[in-house]
């Protein structure tokens, strides 16, 4: 078993696809593997896939969803660790992987880096919070493509619910983490540009999100403590509320 999974899932986005393969393979680290899920694309995707040896291991075929399709590669994957990079985004520099190694020796469940988000012509640098607290579970999440995830979690804990349509890792996360004994820890490095280019203000979205967002918490608590973790803190009054929701409405537009 290798220490890194990158798994990368893809639908008629040949252009990002083609952007982040090359990206990844051009990492100075190499005991990762590579793989991509493709949902059945007819855009040229396919061609760029079975011309990269270099990948590990690769599909196409016909998905229910986000989910469905990162869950199939968890089932491929054989790293330690699991990162997902979807086609479009690409990790910040040549070094990441060589940057992060070594902090994902120590066992721990979530290693999570910093971000930065390519808007137009425009980068936004966010830094994460060096600790994980209530506060950050109730208004934010960790950003999925920044994050190394113990890859047994999926085995103690579930894949993620492939009924959720944009926070399904949000709530894959809130699962783990109101678990005892699961540990996390900051990496101070910038491990992703994010393709912001996609994001929309549609109201829709922001429906699904928040809807979802309540639904991940209900899913993994009684009533009674949502009702009073709602008392605690709101939703939509939070300071990390635009940022999350930058990133969960633009999984709902299923072109990465």
């Amino acid at each position: 078993m290798g220490l890194i999974s990158v798994i990368t899932i893809n639908y008629n986005n040949a252009v990002g696809l083609q952007k982040t393969i090359s990206n990844v393979l051009s990492q100075s680290f190499r005991d990762f593997e590579f793989i991509v899920i493709d949902g059945g694309s007819d855009d040229g995707s396919v061609d760029i896939l079975r011309q990269c040896p270099a990948i590990t291991h690769w599909v196409t075929e016909k998905d229910n969803g986000i989910y469905d399709a990162q869950n199939k590669g968890i089932g491929q994957a054989s790293g330690d660790y699991l990162l997902f990079l979807n086609s479009g985004d690409v990790l910040a520099d040549a070094t990441v992987l060589e940057k992060v190694k070594d902090n994902l020796t120590s066992g721990k469940a979530f290693y999570y880096g910093n971000l930065i988000l390519s808007i137009a012509d425009r980068k936004e640098k966010h830094i994460a919070p060096k600790e994980i607290d209530l506060d950050f579970l109730l208004n934010s999440t960790f950003w999925h493509p920044c994050v190394f995830i113990k890859a047994d979690l999926f085995i103690k804990f579930g894949l993620y619910n492939p009924l959720f349509k944009i926070a399904g890792d949000y709530e894959f996360f809130i699962r783990c983490l109101l678990k005892p004994g699961i540990l996390t820890e900051h990496i101070d490095e910038f491990i992703c540009l994010f393709d912001g280019s996609g994001i929309s203000n549609n109201p829709l979205q922001v429906a699904i999100q928040s809807e979802e967002r309540e639904k991940a918490w209900k899913l993994n608590v009684s009533e009674i403590v949502y009702d009073s973790l709602k008392k605690y803190n709101s939703f939509s009054r939070s300071k990390y509320s635009s940022l999350v929701n930058t990133f969960q409405k633009l999984r709902g537009h299923r072109t990465f």
